[in-house]
């Protein structure tokens, strides 16, 4: 059966097929809609699949071990960013190792078309000692998916296997099987202390899994994703990984490259296919999407001659996504002249939408603003991340999720008066509530504004774990009752809500004020059932 799909959805199909019984996710682009393909699979339904959306990303990657630990097949996914947040549980499962099959899908983001950063996560795999996937094009997706959980229960290992945008949200016709591997029957851990890493225990799985890494290079060395193709001119020899080698295809029309190639797809590097270009080539071309995680690894940055080149020796773009025509000026070719863009074609900055309760809240914070010239906003993860932008240029800092609160709370403790925060209601659930916890022991004058639209709106409007519990979580961490309100983010209700922050402003402790209204995306039913959740948790 042959299905036009998304990197993501083939992605996704390869983990319905390989036999999964649940993914683990927290929205993130590029990732998202990996989860979302399963969570609307008739196939997944069948199968109960479990895809609910997690509060966070070391939630999924816990919950997803969990499943691991009972003997199921299971899948942690979120984007790069999202694997610093479930950093403490992934270096220490690859040390426990897992049960059932375990993948960890990590989309990476080059361009930060919508991240902080252009972190490349092959270093965390790397740096775990696991085996690491990057699949080449959709097909590939598909099925080095299904080859990831027969990986991770050979070894015994996670399986690190990393996307990018481009191949995340592309298409491509995907040959699927029309059957599903079965899923894997509750089956315990063997080996009783296997997971109960005290030191005594961790110790020796630690040195197995060092004692692990050469059959981990042999199988990288034998993978059907590594291959090694021939070439007549040996002045280049090129390594191509992950969607590298497709952008280098695309400059030879009969797919037929001069220079030898090594597709690399599949980590630890097979030293001696790489060593094979080394012997027997001039000069050896890098090609990866990202960092220069392969580049460094091999370069002989100590030789008065260099004979790696790529990223590192700038040969390559060193920021910012690979393309095709980036390969063809490091290889000296032609590059093909692409239509000239209309000028009546003008660029479209993002921003916030018409009708969004943010731009009420921002007003209002821009009104307080000029009363107060001394007034610090700090700023999270989200929609409302644009009010760091014109018209409104609300926010002073935007670092990453969760951290508004907890920035507010140190500018606080340095004497900076008044200290905002503002957070959505997802991210704070999902990163935010530690911090008010830590503020509200120390009863440092800061306030927080979690602007609750009812979605995680800014990867698709997935339900936030957030909804009708905003209120009883803060009185719960030991937010006084008095100092926190609900204000609702209209026009017309802008005096009233600027008296009402500016009140909580002059506080000498913890306030919150949850600024409340649906996104204007959600439809109408959606809105009435939110609306009547609201209600039950305000009486």
């Amino acid at each position: 059966m042959k299905k036009l799909l998304l990197g993501n959805e083939a992605l996704a199909q390869g983990a319905i097929d390989a036999g999964l019984s649940g993914v683990y996710a927290y929205p993130g682009t590029p990732s998202t809609e990996i989860t979302e393909y399963i969570q609307k699979s008739k196939t997944a339904k069948a199968l109960n699949i479990h895809s609910k959306w997690s509060v966070n990303e070391k939630t999924a990657m816990e919950s997803a071990l969990g499943m691991s630990y009972a003997g199921k097949r299971a899948m942690a996914v979120m984007k790069h960013v999202g694997l610093n947040v479930a950093a403490d549980v992934f270096m220490n499962m690859s040390i426990s190792g897992i049960n059932g099959g375990l993948v960890v899908v990590v989309a990476d983001d080059p361009s930060m078309h919508s991240s902080q950063n252009e972190q490349d996560s092959r270093f965390y795999g790397k740096f775990a000692m696991i085996p690491i996937l990057e699949p080449s094009n959709q097909q590939e997706a598909y099925d080095i998916t299904k080859y990831a959980f027969d990986l991770s229960e050979e070894t015994r290992l996670p399986v690190l296997l990393r996307m990018v945008t481009r191949l995340s949200h592309s298409r491509a016709g995907v040959e699927i099987s029309d059957t599903q591997k079965a899923q894997n029957e509750v089956k315990l851990p063997s080996n009783s202390t296997q997971f109960s890493l005290i030191p005594s225990y961790a110790r020796g799985l630690y040195k197995s899994l060092v004692a692990i890494q050469p059959e981990l290079e042999k199988k990288a060395e034998n993978s059907i994703y590594n291959k090694l193709i021939q070439g007549t001119d040996k002045s280049i020899g090129i390594i191509a990984s992950g969607i590298g080698y497709n952008y280098l295809m695309e400059n030879y029309e009969d797919s037929t490259c001069p220079y030898p190639i090594l597709k690399i797809s599949q980590y630890p590097l097979p030293k001696k296919q790489v060593k094979y270009l080394f012997d027997t080539c001039d000069k050896v071309l890098v090609l990866e999407e990202g960092y220069p995680f392969i580049e460094e690894m091999i370069s002989d940055f100590l030789g008065e001659k260099r004979k790696v080149i790529g990223r590192l020796s700038l040969d390559v773009n060193r920021v910012g996504e690979l393309n095709p025509d980036s390969i063809a000026k490091a290889l000296h070719l032609p590059i093909q002249e692409t239509e000239q863009k209309p000028k009546v074609v003008a660029n479209r900055p993002p921003e916030l939408c018409v009708g969004c309760g943010h731009r009420d809240l921002f007003d209002a914070i821009n009104q307080l603003k000029k009363e107060e010239q001394s007034q610090q906003v700090f700023g999270d993860i989200g929609c409302y991340a644009l009010g760091a932008l014109a018209p409104y240029k609300s926010i002073n800092a935007l670092i990453e999720m969760g951290a508004s609160i907890t920035m507010a709370k140190g500018a606080a403790d340095a004497g900076i008066h008044p200290a905002i925060a503002v957070i959505g209601d997802s991210t704070f659930t999902h990163s935010g509530m530690t911090g008010l916890l830590n503020a509200v022991i120390e009863k440092t004058p800061i306030t927080v504004i979690i602007s609750d639209n009812s979605a995680i709106a800014m990867t698709g409007a997935q339900d936030s774990s957030a909804t009708g519990r905003l209120i009883s979580i803060c009185k719960g961490i030991g937010v006084e009752e008095e100092h926190l309100k609900i204000i609702t983010p209209l026009h017309k209700n802008m005096d009233e809500n600027v008296d009402l922050i500016r009140n909580e402003l002059n506080y000498q402790g913890v306030s919150v004020v949850i600024s409340q209204r649906p996104c204007v995306q959600l439809p109408k039913e959606k809105k009435d059932k939110l609306k009547a959740i609201k209600s039950v948790a305000l009486n």
